[in-house]
Parts: structure tokens; C-alpha cells; sequence
């Protein structure tokens, strides 16, 4: 059986901008995705801790150090700059690795810096 588990969470990143005039997706500064594992194009889902807004789209990065967290295209509807965002991407892992799953979480301050990541992956990403 094959589960679909929590991969990684960036926890309380802040709206920098929303641009409605863009394809789609959420720019995350690459520092931020690579400090959870998360990579360009995959997929997420996104909740607001202002508006309790639930969204699902795609990570693209955003310059490194930058700090960005952008809404693009309909999802920019969704937020303003400063609200909280759960950005949180998920991996199908086979039930026999599901036990010992732990996700890479980073818990971020009000200007979207690394205060601390919780947790490692400690299992192979079968997705």
C-alpha cells in the first residue's frame, strides 16, 4: 500500500507580494525550499492563517536570500502581503517505510527566516 505523507512544511512564511497578472504558482525564495527539501515544480499545498484560505498549486523558486513568498495568478485573490502561509508539499511513501516517516518542517520568523528546521527526512521519497 502506498501512503500519502507530509515531505515538507515551511511554517508561517509571510506574503512578500501577490502579482494576479502571472501563469500561476508561488515563488519561494530557494534558500527557504531547499532548507525542507522542497523543489521547483513540485506540488503544494497552501493554507492562510489571516483569511483561512486553502490553496493548491506549484513551487517555483525565487531569487536566493531574496526571502520572497509570492502569490501569482489566481492564488494572488488568496492573500495580501504579510499574511502567515503553510506551504506544504507531500510524498508517496510505501507503508512499510511509513513508520519511521519523519518530514523536514522549518518554522520561520516574521520576515521569513529559518529559525529552526524540526525535523529531517529520515526515508527515501518514493515519489
Amino acid at each position: 500500500m502506498t501512503l500519502h505523507l507530509l515531505k515538507s512544511k515551511l511554517h508561517r512564511a509571510r506574503i512578500t507580494d501577490a502579482n494576479v497578472d502571472y501563469q500561476g504558482s508561488l515563488s519561494i525564495d530557494r534558500d527557504l525550499m531547499d532548507a525542507v527539501g522542497m523543489l521547483p515544480y513540485e506540488r503544494i499545498l497552501c493554507t492562510n492563517a489571516a483569511n483561512a484560505a486553502r490553496f493548491e498549486t506549484y513551487a517555483i523558486p525565487a531569487p536566493r536570500g531574496s526571502r520572497q513568498i509570492v502569490l501569482n495568478g489566481a492564488a494572488a485573490h488568496l492573500g495580501k502581503p504579510g499574511d502567515p502561509l503553510t506551504i506544504m508539499s507531500f510524498a508517496e511513501v510505501d507503508s512499510c517505510e511509513a513508520e519511521g516517516w519523519q518530514p523536514r518542517v522549518a518554522v520561520l520568523s516574521e520576515r521569513s527566516e529559518t529559525i529552526r528546521v524540526l525535523r529531517e527526512i529520515t526515508s527515501q521519497v518514493n515519489a
